[in-house]
C-alpha cells in the first residue's frame, strides 16, 4: 500500500477508537457548560453592574455631605461672628436697633460679607422680626420674617439648635431661598434677635449639575423633615414640596443617616438605584439617584459581547473536532520543529553529549558565540575534537587536554566555571550531568551583565554626580584608616558645607548647582595629599581625611590651601559662580577614635564654624559637646515650658513724642526657669525659630496679650512680633482672626511687627500675607529698620503703618558723629510714606528731645518704663497723665 493509502487508512482506524467518542461526547457538554455559564456570567455581571453603580452613588452622595457640611458651615462664620459681637457688646432687645441700625454696622456687614467668597448677604433682624440692618441694602427697607418658623421657633424660647435652616420665600431676591438663622441671644440669655444669610437652590443644583452623573441621574437635597431644597435636573412644582413618608425617607432614613435602596421613584414613575447620606452638622439629607436602565448599559454591551465569545468558542470547538485527527497525524513533526526553534533561538549556546562523550545537540547560538563552522560541528563528534575545532579557529586558549580532562572529572556533578575568550567576553558555562552518563552544557555570555555589576558596585560607593566616594565608602575607609594610625601621628576628619549653596541652585538653577559641585569635588581632589582622601556625603556636604597629621598646622595648611581654592569664581555653564565653606575638624585619636563619636565631633565644629559667621574653620573642642548637650536641654525646658503655659507676657509701653501720651504697648515674651532664673529671649526664641516651637509659642503669646489688652483703655494699642517662621507657616492670617474672634479685641487695635526677614528668601508670598492681614484691619509695622537690607522697595511696595528705628541708631543720636542724620533720613521717608515712627532704646532725656526735634512720632524705652507683667502695667495706663510739651 502506497504512503498515501496508509495514511488514508490510519485516519480511519483512528476516527473508529474509542477515545474520538470520547472527545466528542466531551465536546458536546464542553458547549453546553459554556452556555449554562454564560448565562450565570451574564446574571453576575448585571448584578456587579448594579453594585458598582450604588458604591458610585455612595461614594457620591458621600462627596457632597462633606462638600456641604463645610460649605454651610464656613457660611454660617459671618452669622456667628456677628452675634459673638451683639453678645460681647452687651445689646439688648431694646437696644439692638439703637446700635445697629446704623450706617457704620452697615459698612461693617458688607466687609465681613466681603472678606469672605462666598458673597451672600447678611440680615439683622431684631426680637419682633423686623429688618434691623443689612449688607444688601441702606437704609433697611421694612421687612418681617415673623411669619418664618425658624423665628417662631427661636422667639418661643423652646430648646433648640442656634442655627435653624428651612426653605422659604426669598425676603431680597425672587422664588425660595434656603435660609440659614442665627439665633442671637444677650448676656443674660434673653432672645435679642435673627441674623439669616439666604442661599438659592439654583447654587446647589449648579454644584450638582458639576458632579455629571450621566444620563438619568438625579441629585436632590432634603430638610430633614423631609422638604425638597433642591434637584437636579431641576423641576420647580417640587421645590418645597414634603417627601417624608417617601420610600427613601422610610428605607434608610427610618434605620441609620445613610444607605442605598431600589425604588420606583415617585417623581417619574422609573425604576431607580437611589444612595443617601445625611449631613453630619445640618439637618439637611442628600440623596443621588439614577436609572437602572441607565446603571444597565455598561452590562448589556458585556452581555452582547459575551454572547458573541461563547458562540464563537462554540465554532471553535466544533472545529477542533473535526480537525483532530489531522492534527494528532502531523504533531510529531511539529514537536520537533519546535523544538528545534526552541533550542537555536536560546540566549544561550547548548551543547548535549552521550555517555560517550559524543556530540548529540548543538544549537546555532554555541556556534555564533565562538565563531565555528556548521560544517564541521555536527552530531557525533567527540567532546575532544569539539575543543579542538574551537582552537584551530581561535576562540580557546590552553591544552585541549587538560581542559578536556578536567571537564569530564567534573562531569558526575553538577559544576560551572566563568571563562575568558580571546576578544574580551566572559562566558559562564555551566555543565549538568544526566542520568544515562551523559551531559548538557550551556555557554551564556555575561559580559554585559559583569559590566552591570562592576556599575552597580561602583554606583553603591562613589556619588554619581562627583564620582567622589560616598558616605558608606568613606566610612569604611576612615574605618580602616583609624586602625592603621602609627604611634606619633593623628588623623584629621574635615566635615566641609559649602555656603549659601542653597542660593545658587535657587537663584542660578540645579544644573548650575550640581556644576558647582562638581567643580568643588575636583578642586579638594587637587588640594589633598596622596595618602588622603575625599568624599561627597550628600547635597552640600564633603568631607575629607587627612592621614600622617604631625602637627595641627598641618592640618591647617590643608584647610586654608582648600579655601583659598574654593573662593576662586568657577566658570559653571556660562555663569561665574563665587562661594566659600565652613569647615569642621575633628582630631585622633587625640579626641577619641571612636568612628561615630569622631564625625560627631567634625559636625559639631562644623556647626561651630557656621555659627561664627561661616567662611572658616573650626577645631572640635570638649566645650562644644557640652554646649550642644545644654542647647539641648533648654529646647526640652522650652518645650516642657510652653506645654505648662509657664512663660509669661511683659509689657512695653510706647510714648508719643508730641504729648506724652501711652499710645501703646509691645508685648515681650519671658521665661522665669526654675532653676536657672530669667533666662534672656536672645537664649531661647532662635532655638524655638530653629526647632519650629515658635508657631506655637508665638500663638500663645499673640492669645495672651489680646486677651489682656481688652482690659487697657480703648485707645491703647497692642503691639506683637512676627516671627518668619511664623510667616512661612501659612496660617498665620487664620491666628490671628481667631485671637482676635477669642478676646474681643478689636483689629485696629492690634499691630503686627515683622522684621525685613520676612520679606527676603520670598517677597511675593510675604506681601500677599500681608495684605490678608490688612483686609482683616490690623496695623502692621516694619520693626529693625536699618539694620538688614533695608530695601526701600519694601515701602513701596507695601503701605506699612509704622517704621521702628532700631536701639542702634538711637544709642549715639546725641554724639556729633552719631546717627542723627539716619533717623531723620528715616522720619522723613515715614513722613513722605504717611507712616509713624517709634525710635526703641530711649534711655536719655537728650535722645528724648533729639528725636522729638527730628520729627519722630513715638518712642520706646527705659526712660520711660521697661517691660512690666500685665498686673503692673495696667495702673500704668490708666493712671498715666500725658505732660504738655514745652514749645520754644
Amino acid at each position: 500500500m502506497t504512503a498515501d493509502g496508509t495514511a488514508s487508512f490510519n485516519i480511519k482506524a483512528f476516527f473508529r477508537t474509542g477515545p474520538i467518542r470520547w472527545l466528542v461526547v466531551g465536546g458536546v457538554f464542553l458547549i453546553v457548560a459554556i452556555t449554562i455559564g454564560t448565562t450565570i456570567m451574564a446574571d453576575n455581571f448585571r448584578e456587579r453592574a448594579l453594585n458598582s453603580r450604588e458604591r458610585e452613588l455612595e461614594n457620591t452622595v458621600l462627596l457632597l455631605t462633606r462638600q456641604f457640611d463645610q460649605h454651610l458651615e464656613d457660611f454660617t462664620i459671618v452669622e456667628k461672628d456677628i452675634a459673638s459681637q451683639i453678645l460681647s457688646a452687651g445689646i439688648t432687645p431694646d437696644t439692638l436697633r439703637a446700635n445697629l441700625a446704623t450706617q457704620e454696622w452697615h459698612e461693617m456687614l458688607k466687609a465681613k460679607v466681603g472678606s469672605y467668597t462666598d458673597m451672600a448677604g447678611v440680615h439683622v433682624f431684631d426680637a419682633n422680626g423686623r429688618l434691623v440692618n443689612s449688607s444688601d441694602v441702606w437704609p433697611a427697607p421694612d421687612v418681617s420674617i415673623t411669619d418664618r418658623s425658624s423665628f417662631k421657633i427661636f422667639k418661643s424660647g423652646a430648646p433648640t439648635s442656634p442655627i435653624l435652616i428651612e426653605l422659604a420665600p426669598a425676603r431680597f431676591g425672587e422664588g425660595w431661598a434656603v435660609i440659614l438663622a442665627q439665633k442671637v441671644v444677650g448676656q443674660k440669655g434673653e432672645f435679642v434677635g435673627v441674623i439669616t444669610r439666604g442661599i438659592a437652590p439654583a447654587s446647589f443644583e449648579k454644584f450638582f449639575e458639576s458632579m455629571a452623573l450621566g444620563e438619568g441621574a438625579a441629585i436632590t437635597m432634603y430638610l430633614r423633615d423631609g422638604t425638597l431644597l433642591a434637584r437636579y435636573p431641576h423641576i420647580e412644582p417640587l421645590i418645597g414640596r414634603n417627601f417624608k413618608s417617601g420610600v427613601i425617607h422610610q428605607q434608610i432614613f427610618a434605620k441609620s443617616d445613610h444607605g442605598t435602596t431600589r425604588l420606583s421613584s415617585p417623581m417619574d414613575g422609573l425604576d431607580r438605584l437611589a444612595a443617601a447620606r445625611t449631613l453630619t452638622k445640618f439637618p439637611v439629607s442628600i440623596i443621588a439617584t439614577t436609572t437602572i436602565a441607565a446603571a444597565l448599559e455598561d452590562w448589556r454591551e458585556q452581555t452582547r459581547s459575551l454572547i458573541a465569545i461563547a458562540g464563537l468558542f462554540v465554532i471553535v470547538i466544533a472545529a477542533v473536532l473535526f480537525l483532530v485527527v489531522r492534527k494528532l497525524s502531523t504533531q510529531h513533526q511539529m514537536e520537533k520543529q519546535r523544538l528545534d526553534t526552541a533550542i537555536n533561538n536560546m540566549r544561550q549556546g547548548l551543547l548535549l553529549f552521550d555517555s560517550s562523550q559524543r556530540l548529540v545537540v548543538c544549537n546555532q547560538r554555541y556556534i555564533d558565540m565562538y565563531g565555528l563552522s556548521a560544517e564541521v560541528l555536527k552530531p557525533g563528534l567527540t567532546f575532544h575534537e569539539v575543543i579542538s575545532h574551537r582552537r584551530d579557529t581561535g576562540s580557546f586558549l590552553g591544552d585541549v587536554d587538560e581542559y578536556c580532562a578536567h571537564v569530564l572529572r567534573e562531569i558526575p556533578h553538577r559544576n560551572s566555571m566563568t571563562i575568558e575568550t580571546t576578544d574580551g567576553r566572559c562566558v559562564h558555562i555551566i555543565n549538568e550531568p544526566l542520568a544515562d552518563g551523559g551531559w548538557v552544557a550551556t555557554h551564556e555570555d555575561i559580559t554585559e551583565r559583569k559590566h552591570a555589576e562592576e556599575r552597580i558596585t561602583h554606583l553603591a560607593h562613589y556619588d554619581a554626580l562627583t564620582d567622589l566616594p560616598n558616605r558608606a565608602l568613606f566610612r569604611e575607609r576612615l574605618k580602616k584608616e583609624l586602625t592603621e594610625i602609627v604611634p606619633g601621628q593623628q588623623l584629621a576628619v574635615l566635615y566641609i558645607d559649602i555656603d549659601e549653596f542653597k542660593s545658587v541652585n535657587d537663584s542660578l538653577g540645579h544644573m548650575i548647582g550640581d556644576e558647582l559641585l562638581k567643580s568643588v569635588a575636583n578642586t579638594f581632589r587637587r588640594c589633598i595629599g596622596g595618602a588622603d582622601f575625599v568624599a561627597r556625603l550628600g547635597g552640600d556636604e564633603f568631607a575629607i581625611v587627612m592621614t600622617a597629621v604631625k602637627t595641627e598646622a598641618d592640618v591647617t595648611d590643608l584647610v586654608e590651601r582648600a579655601l583659598d581654592a574654593i573662593r576662586a569664581p568657577y566658570e559653571c555653564l556660562g555663569h561665574q559662580v563665587a562661594t566659600d565653606a565652613s569647615i569642621g575638624i575633628a582630631m585622633a585619636p587625640q579626641l577619641g577614635a571612636d568612628l561615630d563619636q569622631i564625625l560627631k565631633n567634625a559636625d559639631m565644629a562644623m556647626y561651630a564654624a557656621k555659627a561664627a559667621g561661616r567662611r572658616t574653620y573650626r577645631f572640635f573642642e570638649p566645650a562644644m559637646d557640652a554646649q550642644v548637650k545644654a542647647r539641648r536641654i533648654l529646647e526640652m525646658d522650652l518645650r516642657q515650658a510652653i506645654a505648662d503655659e509657664a512663660l509669661e507676657v511683659y509689657y512695653q509701653p510706647c510714648v508719643g513724642l508730641q504729648g506724652n501720651k501711652i499710645n501703646g504697648c509691645e508685648a515681650l515674651v519671658r521665661w522665669r526657669h526654675p532653676e536657672r532664673g530669667m533666662i534672656s529671649p536672645v537664649e531661647f526664641i532662635p532655638i524655638a525659630e530653629e526647632t519650629g516651637l515658635i508657631n506655637q509659642l508665638g500663638e500663645w503669646v499673640l492669645a495672651t496679650a489680646c486677651a489682656e489688652a481688652t482690659k487697657w483703655p480703648d485707645d491703647t494699642r497692642l503691639a506683637v512680633n512676627v516671627s518668619p517662621v511664623q510667616f512661612r507657616s501659612g496660617t498665620l492670617a487664620l491666628k490671628v482672626v481667631a485671637a482676635l474672634s477669642a478676646s474681643g479685641l478689636a483689629a485696629h487695635r492690634l499691630e503686627l511687627e515683622i522684621t525685613e526677614a520676612v520679606l527676603i528668601r520670598d517677597d511675593d508670598a510675604a506681601l500677599e500675607i500681608l495684605h490678608q492681614l490688612r483686609a482683616i484691619g490690623v496695623r502692621i509695622a516694619l520693626d529693625d529698620f536699618g539694620t538688614g537690607y533695608s530695601s526701600l522697595s519694601y515701602l513701596q511696595r507695601f503701605p506699612f503703618d509704622k517704621i521702628k528705628i532700631d536701639r542702634c541708631f538711637v544709642t549715639d543720636i546725641t554724639e556729633a558723629s552719631g546717627s542723627s542724620g539716619i533717623v531723620r533720613a528715616v522720619v522723613n521717608i515715614a513722613a513722605e510714606r504717611h507712616m509713624t515712627t517709634t525710635a526703641e532704646g530711649v534711655e536719655t532725656i537728650e535722645q528724648q528731645e533729639l528725636l522729638r526735634s527730628l520729627g519722630c512720632t513715638e518712642m520706646q524705652g527705659y526712660l520711660f518704663s521697661p517691660p512690666k507683667p500685665a498686673a503692673e502695667i495696667r495702673p500704668l495706663l490708666f493712671g498715666h497723665r500725658p505732660r504738655p510739651v514745652a514749645v520754644a
